[in-house]
C-alpha cells in the first residue's frame, strides 16, 4: 500500500462526509486497515477547540486568532491521533487538514496562503497528506444542500456567498500549486458518479 494518509477537502456541502463514510465501509469490506478522523477536532482537546472555532457566538473572532486555533487543534490531533495511527500501519482518512486553512484563512480571509502554510508547517512539522481529494462543488449548490439537510448551522455557515466563492478560488489555487498531491473531482455530479470517480482515484494509489 503506497498511500497511507489521505485527506478530503471541499467547501461547505461538498459531500465529503457522505463519501468518506461510504469509502470506510468499502475499505472495511476489503479488510483494509483504515482509520477515520476529522478536523477541526479528532481528539478530546481538538474537539474542544472546534467548539470555540465554530460557535455562532464567536462571530467577532479575529482572523489570525482563527488561523492559530485551527493550527493548535491540528497539532494536538496530529500528535495524539494521526501519527500514532500511521505508525500502527493504518490507512488514515481525514475530513479536512492543512489545505482547509490555506483555502479558508489563507485565501478567503486574505491572510496569505504562504503565511498560513508557514504557520501550519510549524504546527505539523511539515507533514502533508500523500493524497488529497478536493471535491469541487459550486457554492450555491453546496449551501442549498446544507439547507436541505437541516443540520445545525455553525459560524462558517453564516458567511456570505462571496466568501464561499473565495474559498473555492483558494482551493483551485492549491490544485495548481500541488498538482501531484491534490486531485480535483467535480462535486456537482450525483452521489453514485461522484463516489465511483473518487474510489477509482484512491484505489489506483493504494
Amino acid at each position: 500500500m503506497k498511500k497511507m494518509f489521505i485527506t478530503f477537502e471541499g467547501g461547505e456541502g461538498s459531500g465529503k462526509t457522505t463519501i468518506i463514510n461510504r469509502l470506510m465501509q468499502e475499505l472495511k469490506d476489503k479488510n483494509i486497515k483504515a482509520f477515520q478522523s476529522r478536523e477541526p477536532g479528532g481528539s478530546k482537546i481538538s474537539e474542544e477547540i472546534r467548539k470555540i472555532i465554530l460557535s455562532v457566538d464567536n462571530t467577532k473572532m479575529d482572523y489570525v486568532t482563527e488561523a492559530l486555533l485551527y493550527a493548535a487543534s491540528r497539532r494536538q490531533h496530529l500528535e495524539e491521533v494521526i501519527k500514532p495511527a500511521l505508525k500502527e500501519g493504518y490507512l488514515v482518512i481525514c475530513d479536512r487538514y492543512v489545505d482547509s486553512s490555506l483555502a479558508y484563512q489563507g485565501y478567503a480571509r486574505g491572510l496569505g496562503i504562504d503565511e498560513v502554510y508557514n504557520l501550519n508547517y510549524y504546527a505539523t512539522g511539515g507533514l502533508l497528506p500523500d493524497l488529497t481529494i478536493f471535491i469541487d462543488v459550486n457554492p450555491e449548490e453546496g449551501i442549498a444542500r446544507i439547507s436541505k439537510n437541516n443540520r445545525d448551522k455553525d459560524r462558517l455557515d453564516l458567511e456570505t456567498l462571496a466568501f464561499h466563492h473565495r474559498v473555492r478560488e483558494g482551493y483551485l489555487q492549491l490544485v495548481k500549486r500541488f498538482p501531484e498531491r491534490i486531485k480535483r473531482i467535480d462535486g456537482n455530479k450525483n452521489i453514485e458518479e461522484l463516489y465511483s470517480e473518487i474510489r477509482k482515484v484512491i484505489f489506483e494509489n493504494l
